[in-house]
This record gives structure tokens, sequence and C-alpha cells, in this order.
């Protein structure tokens, strides 16, 4: 939906568009090529799988299509070349296939900078830019940026954290991130902000977290929800991940309310209807 009106914070330069968010939230749709994600356990790492689900977001009515290589927590080393043999190939079958905006998933500059070369135009970072490289290749190749907070880093256990003030601690972190994505020549319509629910935050921050999301939203960026079937809300329900699929909807409702504009879910379809709602809902206050 490439458009050029908009405001602060609601409006995206992604691939060559400018999407208006005022009303719309996009539903970007997770696309794992790991052995042992959290929530898949490795279900769509061959090729022929990734690809067969990649093809049932797209009809769900993903909007973007997130790749990644690598797990967020514990796990089994993975090399930078393994990961570039992973999410490099996936991204180029993506490219030949679907006319929608990709993004890598990866906190690794030299896997950013092959992603963006073969068709991804958004590197979603969790490590919040450790890489003193990222944004410099993020910028040379046009893409977009996801500066997410994390505590320690990806990969390090972090289970019992804590803030004097957790919300304060992410929007002055997220802040300072969204600056120098700028500063390195990255527009602002192209720097997203993620509180990273989960990581490096018990649930009750993570909730702490998702309620503020509008204090998030003033920072004057695009803010991305990535709530889908966390741990957080595994514990306020005491719910297995196979049971978080109702919850993970409600977040996203209560996301979207606050002014989130992105939404990075498992459950596409599920998540397509509450956003189309929600968008309606959003056009009626306009008129």
């Amino acid at each position: 939906m490439p458009s050029k009106v908009g405001f602060a914070g609601y409006r995206l330069q992604l691939g060559g568009c400018l999407y208006d968010l005022s009303t719309k939230p996009l539903v970007m749709g997770i696309l794992n090529r790991t052995t042992d994600s959290f929530f898949d356990h490795g279900a769509y790492f061959k090729m022929e799988d990734f690809l067969d689900r990649a093809s049932r977001l797209v009809r769900e009515g993903a909007d973007i299509l997130d790749v990644g290589g690598v797990k967020a927590g514990p796990g089994l080393e993975v090399s930078v070349d393994e990961e570039i043999d992973r999410v490099v190939p996936a991204i180029s079958a993506l490219r030949e296939r679907f006319d929608l905006p990709i993004s890598v998933d990866t906190w690794r500059a030299e896997v950013a900078r092959e992603a963006f070369a073969h068709g991804a135009s958004l590197g979603n970072d969790i490590s919040g830019f450790a890489d003193p490289h990222y944004l410099r290749v993020a910028a040379a190749a046009g893409a977009g940026v996801v500066a997410t907070h994390i505590r320690l880093a990806p990969r390090i256990p972090d289970p019992e954290p804590t803030y004097d003030d957790v919300v304060g601690t992410v929007a002055c972190f997220l802040a300072e991130r969204a600056r120098a994505a700028v500063e390195a020549g990255i527009p602002k319509e192209s720097v997203i902000l993620d509180a990273g629910l989960d990581l490096g935050k018990t649930w009750e921050q993570s909730l702490a977290l998702l309620r503020a999301s509008a204090r998030l939203c003033q920072l004057g960026h695009p803010v991305l929800l990535s709530a889908s079937n966390k741990t957080f809300l595994g514990r306020l329900l005491d719910l297995d991940i196979d049971e978080r699929a109702v919850p993970s909807l409600a977040a996203v409702a209560l996301g979207v309310s606050l002014g989130c504009r992105i939404v990075r879910v498992h459950d596409v379809a599920g998540t397509r209807r509450v956003c189309d709602v929600l968008s309606a809902v959003l056009e009626a206050g306009c008129g």
C-alpha cells in the first residue's frame, strides 16, 4: 500500500515503497530455517517445507516475510557460514516467487550483507546493533533495520534480569539505537523499534512493556510487536507453547490498539483477521 500520507511513527519506507501505517498494521510472517526453533522445532528446515510454509503465509495475508537461520535463545553454535547457507538461498527463492518485502532475522553484519544482496530489504537485529558494521552494511544496501532491546546478547541465558525502570530503560535504549541508525544514513522511516519481549525480561517485565507500547510509539518510529507464542504469555496463563495461539492474538489486538503497526507472528491467518478488524475501526475513526 504505497502512500505519501501518514505521520511520524506511522510511515514505513521499505523496499522502495512508502507505506502509510496510520490505520493499516502490517503482518510479518515468521519463517525459520533452523533445526531447533522454540516453536516449530525445525519443521521447516528443508527447503521444500520452507517454501511450502512461505506460500501458505502469503496466501493467508502476510505483508512481510521474516527469515531466520539462528534462534535467539541458547543452543548449538551456528557459524557465520552456516547461517548464510541457511538464509541466503531461502531469501533468493522467496524473491523469485513473491513480490513482498523480505526481512532477514540476523544480528551478524556479514549475514545481513549477503541477505541484502540477494533480495532482503530489512535487517531484523535482536542484538540492538551490537555488530559495529551492521548499520553501515544496511545503509549501503538501502535497507531498513529493526532496533530491538536486549539486556545482554542473543544466545546468552538471562533468567533473572533486573531493571530500576524497565519501560524507561527500553525507551532510552531504543531512542539511542534509532539515532545511531539515522546517523549511519538510514532514513528515519526505515528504522523500526521493537521492545524485545522475552529478551532479557521476566514475564512481568514483558507485560509492562506491552502495556507501554504507546510510549514507545511516541519515539517517532514504526513499532514492531513480537509476542507470538512467547514465554511471557505462557507464564501469565500457565500454557504450553502449543496452547498460546489465542493469547498471541490478544497481544496483537492490544499492541495495535496502542500504536504498534508491524506484528511478527506465526499465525498469519488469525492475525490478518484481527488486524483487518482493527484497521476498519481505525479507518472509521478517521471519518
